[in-house]
């Protein structure tokens, strides 16, 4: 039997024309034929087969449902390192929000997923534990499936599990669906609980998902979504049944289409996908309008002056002193301080902790920090004007398709120009999804993003479930 979508699979199991020892067998089976793509930090077929023994089973549909876990949320009974030297084999003593409301609701881990180390990254090659590949890549040609969710993305992508969580700060769920081919959902800042996921950025980390289509994903995101007293940035509004309120019924609905997402040297194939779903939309009675997002240029340089600030700030606790790696050639405390974090953090997560650091010290704060703040709501103002105006916003997810493992490592700026099209959403706190709708002139998929208001995750599972059932 094949198993791509968790409503079919929810229907066989209910059928009991499967049971769910031998579903999570067919994912067992096909996680060791495609461990090549090094997808998983942790995989322990006998953890799964503990979670089985103890599951109590439910009415639920996720009851059963195998899904991935990237590697930044604290599970009790796996490790947790966020792919980082620093936190190898560290064991959290709790469960994250999210990942307990997935087992409440019946929920399998098959394991934790790679990530680029503590989120930084947008290619997956950061990881301490190697790179990850996308499973559509040629074996001449191995390419990235994107960051810092790519494990998460591949997994889903090569039918290693059904779902898996990621985590996007300024694009890291929405690039690697886009490059991986599948559904990609960041909702508002404040839906999902940060309690327990690893910080990177607390200002902009938002937890999400990935799935085969945009029903599954919508499923998903009801099940991890929710207010929890343990994070001070969690919203307590009224979750929908995002799922069963898909409606494709689009006529009367406006699009806007921002002119600054237009980007010089923007490659011909990722402007014909977005004309083709601007058109799409247009047959089916949505109203086109050309809007303007001002600020959007200053979008990445904001984002890379508050992200590596904030970063530079939540990774002083990694100090080898309570938990996680430690140096053992030191002589004195200091060295001990300075050795463990030398030792333990890769170059990428160095980099923007001394370029967090940097704009945060006597001298450049106001210059500097202070500044990007100020841009920062100016960019949020932006998105407010044009809700005003139209109903979601359709953007290319990314500027190119997949590219080879390598490319893009000699300049950092290249790597992060990865994120234009992701990084305003992010900075502005709003919901953004990503779907496949194309293919380059190589065959690799391109996909497009779809962005509403604060909380209008369901505006946005609307307008993506009707490009998706008319991407033809």
């Amino acid at each position: 039997m094949e198993f791509t979508t968790i409503k079919e699979t929810t229907q066989k199991l209910k059928n009991k024309n499967i049971s769910i020892f031998e579903l999570c067998e067919i994912f067992i089976k096909r996680t060791n034929n495609n461990l090549d793509l090094n997808a998983y930090i942790y995989f322990n077929e006998e953890k799964i087969n503990q979670q089985l023994v103890s599951h109590s089973g439910s009415s639920n549909l996720l009851n059963g449902i195998p899904l991935a876990i990237k590697d930044l949320f604290c599970t009790k009974s796996m490790p947790t390192t966020a792919a980082s030297k620093i936190l190898k084999d560290f064991q959290p003593p709790y469960e994250s929000f999210v990942t307990q409301k997935l087992l409440n609701q019946g929920s399998i881990f098959m394991g934790k997923t790679n990530c680029d180390e503590f989120a930084m990254g947008s290619a997956n090659t950061t990881s301490y534990f190697g790179n990850v590949i996308n499973p559509l890549s040629s074996k001449d040609r191995p390419l990235v499936p994107g960051g810092s969710s790519g494990g998460s993305a591949a997994a889903v992508a090569a039918n290693l599990c059904l779902g898996a969580t990621g985590t996007d700060t300024g694009g890291s769920i929405r690039q690697p669906a886009s490059f991986c081919g599948i559904v990609g959902i960041k909702p508002t800042y404040g839906l999902c609980s940060r309690w327990g996921v690893v910080a990177f950025a607390s200002s902009l980390d938002q937890a999400g998902i990935f799935a085969n289509n945009v029903e599954d994903s919508a499923l998903l995101m009801e099940g991890i979504a929710g207010y929890d007293s343990n994070d001070s940035t969690s919203a307590n509004v009224k979750i929908p049944n995002y799922c069963q309120s898909i409606n494709t019924n689009l006529i009367g609905k406006t699009v806007g289409i921002p002119s600054e997402y237009n980007v010089p040297g923007i490659p011909e194939e990722i402007s014909i996908v977005w004309e083709k779903a601007i058109k799409k939309l247009e047959n089916g009675g949505v109203k086109i309008k050309r809007i303007s997002l001002p600020h959007t240029k200053y979008a990445l340089p904001t984002y890379y002056i508050i992200a590596p600030a904030e970063a530079s700030s939540n990774l002083a606790r990694y100090d080898g002193v309570k938990y996680g790696f430690r140096s053992e050639i030191s002589s004195s405390l200091d060295d001990m301080y300075e050795l463990t974090r030398r030792e333990g953090f890769g170059k990428e997560v160095k980099r923007r902790i001394l370029i967090g650091t940097y704009v945060l010290s006597s001298g450049y704060y106001d210059a500097y920090y202070i500044k990007a703040q100020k841009v920062r709501k100016l960019i949020a103002n932006d998105f407010e004007n044009a809700f005003r105006e139209c109903d979601f916003i359709l953007t290319p997810t990314t500027p190119s398709p997949a590219f080879p493992i390598g490319d893009k490592e000699d300049d950092p700026i290249k790597m992060y120009l990865n994120d234009i099209f992701t990084v305003p959403a992010s900075l502005a706190g709003i919901p953004g999804i990503s779907i496949p709708f194309g293919k380059s002139k190589d065959g690799l998929p391109l996909g497009i993003q779809l962005l509403s208001k604060h909380f209008n995750e369901q505006t946005i599972f609307d307008a993506a479930s009707f490009l998706e059932k008319n991407n033809d």
